[in-house]
């Protein structure tokens, strides 16, 4: 009985099981922390035969003619061994993203961010409910991962206090939080993280070339009001027309805010407004030491400076709500909450010790400049040089991202191939950074590699307990589609217009 029902069960549509194809595939993949450990195995391997062969290439910037060096040469053991740690210690995304999640973490951990997302949906008027939810999901990678855990229940919640369909408000949650992960009015660790991989690759080519956490500040900044009418429109139009009418019961989301919450927004907001305060008044303060040589701000300290300045705004708001609401009492609960945060970037740590080495080794082995520079002259040749070759590097992007679902290291791969790649063909690795974030994010939401799918699904089936994967991927491919044309619109008007992406950063290199 069995088997014959086996038998005449419907066969899956073509699309899921497509994508059940790449989730099989994709966790055949080994862990990323083995994907660069194999990779720096291949660059060792290759830098051998490269160098046996006599591979030689002309430095772009320098104009020299560097050999390729074998790291299993005398030379090349010696610089394994003697660079490893000063490799990993001197990795830039590291101090950064370590430097923001102190901040960032502690308002994680003491709850802010939490209250915070709350009170914002719940204040909203209802008619803008939906352009509230997909604002703060944007705005919520800050909270980087968390965001995808927190607001889709929340939303939920709030969609069905409104007598809309619960699964639309958390559908609309998870895809603003998810595939709007890169775009935020704010400097983030996402921006600490790219910019630190990107110069890492950039160093490549140019030794002096600095990719700052600011710049994609314009275009992330214009991407978030973008993206919160791209998604409120996709959940009106599209999203809650086909779920219809909701009809059956829900427990509601525990609420663990503390009682006196309100009070602890309040002083925390006032906490930030006059932080903030007294950075401009330094800022505009005649002669100010956060202003470049001349009174520029382009270069400045306060743009390098950037990632201290916003990790002591957020250790001020977060110990200022603590200590309000009574979830900090001494001093040991601020370093024990940090410590907390700290804890969550394990797994990140070591991901990044096996992609600094990686990364190294390809550069000191001069492989990185052979295909950065032959690569440039093959597009060349056949002519592919302009936007099109930007649009197929984000298709190509998009595709990857369904079989290794982690940005930073999905980043850390490509980068030291395409940033000196598209260098040599006169883009701005910030251009370049753009184009992957674009890319990345936008398809976050329909990896089969996404941890938080499972959680996600978890929740909806809450509220149709017949859901599985294909239900979640149904909802979601709309918001992705979307999300990607849309930014790759919205890169071609910055592209076109020559609209700067962050201070002083257009789609070339300087001249």
């Amino acid at each position: 009985m069995e088997a014959t029902e086996l038998r005449d069960a419907p066969r899956p549509r073509l699309s899921i099981r497509m994508l059940n194809a790449i989730e099989r595939f994709g966790n055949r993949l080994p862990d990323p922390f083995m994907i660069f450990v194999i990779l720096a195995m291949a660059v060792l391997v290759a830098s051998a035969l490269f160098a046996a062969a006599g591979a030689t290439v002309e430095h772009p910037g320098t104009g020299e003619i560097e050999a390729i060096r074998s790291l299993v040469s005398s030379a090349g053991i010696q610089f394994v061994l003697t660079s490893m740690l000063d490799n990993f210690t001197g990795f830039a995304p590291l101090g950064l993203v370590l430097s923001m999640m102190l901040g960032i973490g502690l308002a994680e951990k003491l709850g802010l961010l939490e209250s915070l997302i709350r009170r914002t949906i719940l204040s909203a008027p209802k008619s803008l409910v939906t352009y509230t939810v997909a604002f703060t999901g944007i705005m919520m990678n800050v909270a980087s991962d968390a965001s995808l855990i927190l607001l889709p229940p929340l939303a939920a919640m709030v969609y069905h206090s409104l007598g809309r369909h619960p699964i639309a408000g958390l559908a609309l949650g998870f895809a603003s939080a998810g595939a709007g992960f890169t775009a935020n009015l704010l400097i983030v660790g996402t921006d600490a993280l790219l910019s630190g991989i990107s110069t890492e690759a950039a160093r490549i080519v140019s030794s002096d070339m600095t990719v700052t956490p600011v710049d994609n500040w314009y275009f992330n900044c214009v991407s978030v009001f973008v993206l919160t009418i791209v998604a409120a429109v996709v959940t009106e139009r599209v999203i809650e027309p086909r779920l219809g009418t909701y009809k059956g019961d829900v427990d509601q989301v525990e609420n663990s805010e503390p009682e006196n919450a309100g009070r602890g927004l309040r002083n925390a907001g006032i906490a930030a407004l006059i932080y903030i305060g007294a950075i401009a008044t330094l800022l505009f303060w005649p002669d100010s030491p956060l202003r470049g040589p001349g009174g520029t701000m382009i270069p400045s300290p306060f743009l390098s400076g950037i990632i201290p300045i916003i990790l002591f705004f957020f250790i001020t708001v977060s110990v200022t709500w603590g200590i309000t609401v009574g979830r900090i009492t001494s001093s040991r609960d601020i370093s024990e909450n940090m410590a907390e945060a700290m804890r969550d970037l394990g797994s990140y740590i070591v991901l990044i010790f096996a992609a600094s080495q990686f990364i190294a080794w390809f550069n000191w082995s001069h492989i990185g400049t052979w295909i950065a520079v032959n690569g440039a002259d093959v597009l060349t040749a056949m002519d592919f040089t302009g936007f099109p070759v930007i649009l197929c590097y984000i298709v190509f992007t998009a595709c990857m991202n369904l079989l290794i679902f982690s940005g930073s290291a999905k980043w850390a791969l490509e980068a030291p191939v395409f940033v000196p790649m598209f260098m040599q063909l006169g883009y701005h690795p910030a251009f370049v950074q753009v184009a992957y974030r674009i890319a990345d994010s936008s398809t976050n939401i329909i990896s089969p590699l996404n941890p938080y799918m499972i959680v996600v699904l978890t929740f909806i089936r809450k509220y149709d307990k017949s859901a599985g994967l294909g239900t979640l991927m149904s909802l979601m491919l709309p918001y992705t589609l979307a999300f990607l044309v849309i930014w790759i619109l919205l890169l071609t008007a910055f592209y076109l217009l020559g609209i700067p992406y962050g201070p002083g950063i257009t789609t070339y290199l300087p001249s």
